[in-house]
């Protein structure tokens, strides 16, 4: 619900449409493996930050009102790690928090390194805007290679990650290759 009083309803897809489709659907809180183990899904992130504390606006209907769901526990991420090169995530919406998603990642596979992190941030608009500033300084102190903005960063957001890490930022567009390749050996 909009703080205007605006309802909108956003069903996930049901099971058995994407059954029908032929899809099979796993739902797993925990992590998990995919890919012959090569792709790791990080299941539910924990939330560790001071200044990643949810979405304050953010409901859920629950039976016949609408109750306060300010963090959204669905929110997950795809990691590889790269040999020699240290891991690459790719969020959806960093609900979460993008930080959150990086040290989540990195206790679940043990890799300090970061070399790209592929998604949105969800730092736009005035209730995240205070959160850009650490999550730049977070970004810069984890050393992340590559970082490529998606589509809920926020222009204040990825322009402040272009001045603060210009030999890290790639401007991420519909068509953007980006290659992670491990060393020779």
């Amino acid at each position: 619900m909009f703080p205007s009083g605006v309802e909108l309803r956003l069903p996930p897809p049901s099971r058995h449409d994407l059954e029908a489709e032929g899809l099979e659907v796993i739902e797993e809180r925990a992590h998990s493996l995919l890919l012959d183990g090569t792709v790791l899904v990080s299941g539910q992130i924990a939330r560790t930050t001071e200044f990643e504390g949810g979405f304050p606006i953010h409901e859920a209907r629950d039976g016949d009102g609408w109750q306060p769901d300010p963090m959204i526990w669905d929110d997950q991420a795809l990691v590889v790690n790269v040999r020699d090169r240290g891991l690459v995530i790719v969020s959806g919406c960093s609900h979460a928090g993008v930080i959150n998603v990086l040290r989540h990642a990195q206790r679940l596979t043990g890799e300090a390194r970061i070399a790209g992190l592929i998604g949105g941030l969800h730092l736009t608009g005035g209730l995240f805007e205070s959160r850009i500033e650490p999550t730049v300084e977070a970004l810069r102190e984890a050393g992340v290679g590559r970082v490529l903005p998606g589509h809920c960063s926020g222009f204040r957001a990825v322009h402040a990650i272009a001045r603060a890490m210009p030999d890290a930022f790639v401007q991420c567009a519909v068509g953007t290759t980006v290659t992670f390749r491990s060393a020779p050996g």
